[in-house]
Parts: C-alpha cells; structure tokens; sequence
C-alpha cells in the first residue's frame, strides 16, 4: 500500500479521495488555489499545499507546480479525480517520468478512448454497436454534407476529443450544417486544442445508459451493472440513478454489459472507467464513449454493489487483484443520485456566486452526501458549479425516490441560489416516476419552469429576520424548505414596507 497519495482535484471529488485514504491508513496530501483557500477538504487532509491563481489553468491544471509540490510532500502516488487532469494521458505519462504512480488507467488507453474517432473505431472491431455515423478526419464541408444526407437529419457534431457537450451541435437540416460545422470546430479547437469532429445519426428519443467496469492488472475485468443518466441539461447529467429503469429486459442488460466488458478488455483497461451507451425505445444499443476515470455518479453504484470504487482504485494502482468474481456481485435495491448546483434554473440557470452563509446537509437512513463546501465558503466563478451531491438508497425506486425527496427538503443552502426547487419539480412529475425518461425530458416538461412560492407577508417577515440573525444580514438567494417541500426565495426581493423595518439582534 502507498505511503502517501497527492489528491489533484477539489471540492467533493477530493473529500472523497480522502476518506478512501483514511480507510486504508494511506497520508493524503492536498492542494489547492487562492479561491479554494480554507475550504473543506483543505482542513482535512494530512498535508494541503497552496497553489498561486484563482483559475483552474493557474491552479489544478498547472503541472509544473503540482510535480514541485509532488516531490517536496514525498508522496508516492498521485490521483486526478474527475475532470481537470483525470483524463489528460500527458500528465499519467508525466507522472511515471517523475516516479508517481498514476491512480488510473495507462496513458495509452487514455489516449485510445479518448478521441472519440479511435474509440469508435476500436468499439467496431470489438463487436460493439456503433451510432451510424463517419469520422470527419480529412473531410470537407462538402463531403460531411454528403455524408450528413446519406446518414439522415438530424445529426450530432461531436469533437473527438470533446466531453462536457462542448464542441457538440445538433443540426436538422442541411442548410443549418456548414454554420454547425464552423462554430463546433472553433469551439472544439478552444477548449481541447484539437478540432477533430465526427458526425453521426442524431436520436431525438434515446435513453443514456452507462456501464461500470473494473480492471485489474492481473487480466480480470469485471463490470458492476448500469446507471441510467438520461436527466441531462445540455448533456450535463443532473439525476442519475442505478438500476437503470430503462433497462428491464435481462437479455438487453447481459448484452450491454458484456460489449462493456468486451470494449474493456480490447483497449487492455486498467482501473476503474465507464463505457456509455443510448438506448433507443426499440431496445437497440450504440456505443457512444469511454470515460476513463471515476464518474461522478460513481456513489450510486457503490450502495447498490457494496464495492467501494474509490478504495479499489487505490488498491488495483499498487497490483492487488480484485478478490470477488463477476458471480459474486449483485445488485441490491435501487440508489438515485441528485447534483446540488448553485445555478438560478429559473433564470436561464445563470451561476450563482457569493458566500454560503449558512450550509446544512441532509442525514438519515439511507441518505449520504457527497459535498465540499461548508457554511462561510465563497462559491466563485473559477470553477464548475456542483456543490454537493445527494445519494438516497432504497430497497425499490419508489422507495429511493421518497427518500431523495425528504432529503432535498431537509437541504439548506443560504447565500447562493440553487437547483433544489427544479429537482424537487421533476422527482415529483409523473412521466419521471413513471421510470420512462429520455435525454429530452427536461426539453419537453420543463422548458418553461417557473418556481412556484405561496408564502403570507409574516412568512416573509420571519424569513428575513433569520437570514438577517443566522447570515449576519447577508442576502441569501434561496433557504431553508418550506411546507410541502418548496423552497424560500429571497426575503430581500420582497418589495413591501418591512424591507426599512430595523431587526434588533
């Protein structure tokens, strides 16, 4: 086992790291930016190191200073986490140059699924179900346009080194393509450096199901079943949830997962990654990407397998070899994982920044919270919106469901507006209880959400003079539930006389 492991990364993602590194005795070491200082996981590490900069190119992207700190903190190994370096098969590469051991897969597995070009490519060889599509490498505007008729509209841009929907457009019809082509190349080529596109058969209907592998370095790979991932916003995922409801035939579940395990195996895989997929309503599978790193919704697998995927990366990256069989593992019960964002849905989701003056997570039996934040912390600019995510087990999905509900209801979040009214809206409409949700779901019911708040004037009263007593006066965008599960806006928009009234401490 390690001595010591340098956690790259931030917010949740980091504090989770961390209790893996306390479970099995390993020291964590952390580092973090100027806009992160103090923060959660920064207390709780054995180490934490500062980084210079508020952004993630000054901070968690800068690899000549996280090597300096990497060899001054002595550690032995190094992991990512998700985003920032995670996927970056540089840095792995990098990180055995200078005598780290990387806590993913090889750098040349990386860069195979990757680009989204060679993934599938590879996926064809191995059998896999490909989107109907042609990989633009070489290719002008006037034979992807071709290429676009013989396909059929709509179809789907994508970067090949893409992820996050960026450098993606749809387009639905042919005079739309050229502009689609353009605008996804240069944003492709901003955000990845590469602007290398594919084309393939846009589905307006389709389900995302993913599958969860783990490899170790003694040839075993093992799959942990699906997770559906249809509720997406611009194909960001917002619910997530594990068994796949979607999915209720075993055939159609043996097939996916063995093309997983299949697609694993041919890129020689090592540690833990996702292979994802859509799903159509005739039950049909195409291949769309590997994820070569933990996936945020990671925790839903781990409370319907009892597997703890962040301990066995750790594990796998020093050569021990999983001690259970793919026989051996079940599914038990249904977990749904919810992302807590400080975004304004009602307001075109524009980010919400400040202080968090005041943060409560919720507990109970089957409810746990994966988060980073803590009341006092600034929510900046700098960085990706999550705050927190909610994970709720159930012995059913009905079951799971009613207690995410109770959970996100006893969530308090004051200072930053969030997303909690919006989740609450769709865990209670009745196509997603339903269990049958494509990726237009929010698309079609929730196009036009407007929050809903029945409040009397002393309700408003009451709540302004909590905020003023518990966030010493601060404004806070959304608090605490209110009956029936909606939540509180912001007493200061109030436009009435008592906004003047003086509030003795």
């Amino acid at each position: 086992m390690f001595n010591k492991i340098l956690i790259v990364n931030r917010g949740e993602i980091a504090r989770r790291i961390l209790l893996a590194c306390r479970e099995l005795g390993v020291r964590a070491v952390v580092i973090y930016s100027e806009a992160d200082q103090g923060a959660p996981w920064t207390r709780l590490a054995d180490e934490s190191y500062p980084l210079p900069g508020m952004t993630a190119a000054d901070s968690y992207l800068n690899q000549e200073a996280i090597f300096q700190i990497a060899h001054a903190s002595g550690v032995d190994a190094i992991h990512p986490g998700y985003g920032f370096l995670s996927e970056n098969a540089n840095f792995a590469q990098a990180c055995a140059a200078h005598g780290f051991v990387f806590i993913g897969p090889g750098p040349e597995a990386m860069r195979l699924m990757g680009s989204k070009a060679s993934a599938r490519e590879l996926a064809q060889v191995a059998g896999v179900p490909v989107v109907p599509g042609l990989d633009g490498a070489g290719k002008n505007n006037v034979e992807l346009m071709t290429a676009a008729e013989e396909i059929g509209y709509p179809v789907l841009i994508k970067a090949s080194a893409g992820g996050g929907g960026k450098g993606m457009r749809v387009v639905w019809s042919g005079a739309e393509l050229d502009g689609a082509l353009q605008a996804a190349r240069r944003e492709a080529r901003s955000s990845f450096g590469d602007d290398h596109i594919i084309l393939e058969k846009y589905f307006t209907a389709i389900h995302h199901v993913e599958i969860q592998v783990l490899a170790d370095r003694h040839g075993h790979v093992l799959h942990l079943f699906g997770r559906e991932c249809s509720i997406q916003r611009r194909h960001q995922k917002i619910i997530e949830e594990s068994p796949a409801p979607i999915i209720q035939d075993d055939d159609l579940r043996q097939r996916m997962t063995e093309a997983a395990v299949s697609l694993a195996r041919a890129v020689n895989y090592v540690n833990a990654g996702t292979v994802e997929f859509i799903v159509d309503g005739a039950g049909n599978f195409y291949f769309l990407e590997m994820n070569t790193r933990l996936q945020v919704e990671h925790p839903i697998t781990e409370l319907v397998t009892g597997i703890d995927l962040a301990v066995w990366q750790i594990r796998i990256s020093t050569g021990e070899p999983l001690p259970f069989t793919q026989e051996s593992i079940r599914q038990r019960g249904h977990a749904l994982e919810c992302r807590i964002y400080a975004e304004d849905p009602a307001n075109q989701f524009l980010p919400s920044i400040g202080e968090i003056s005041y943060y409560q997570p919720p507990s109970g039996p089957g409810v746990r919270v994966d988060d980073g934040i803590g009341s006092g912390l600034q929510v900046t600019p700098y960085y990706d919106p999550m705050l927190a995510k909610i994970i709720t087990w159930g012995h059913t999905r009905p079951e799971a469901v009613a207690k995410m509900v109770r959970a996100l209801r006893d969530t308090i979040v004051l200072g930053v507006t969030t997303n909690i009214p919006y989740l609450l809206a769709i865990l209670q409409e009745p196509t997603y209880l339903s269990g049958n949700t494509s990726t237009n779901y929010l698309d079609e019911y929730f196009a036009d959400w407007q929050f809903q708040v029945n409040m009397s004037e002393s309700d408003w009263l009451a709540l302004a003079a909590l905020e003023v007593l518990q966030g010493g006066g601060k404004r806070a965008k959304r608090t605490a539930n209110g009956e029936g599960g909606d939540i509180q806006p912001d007493p200061w928009n109030k436009p009435i006389a008592w906004r003047n009234v003086k509030i003795e401490h």
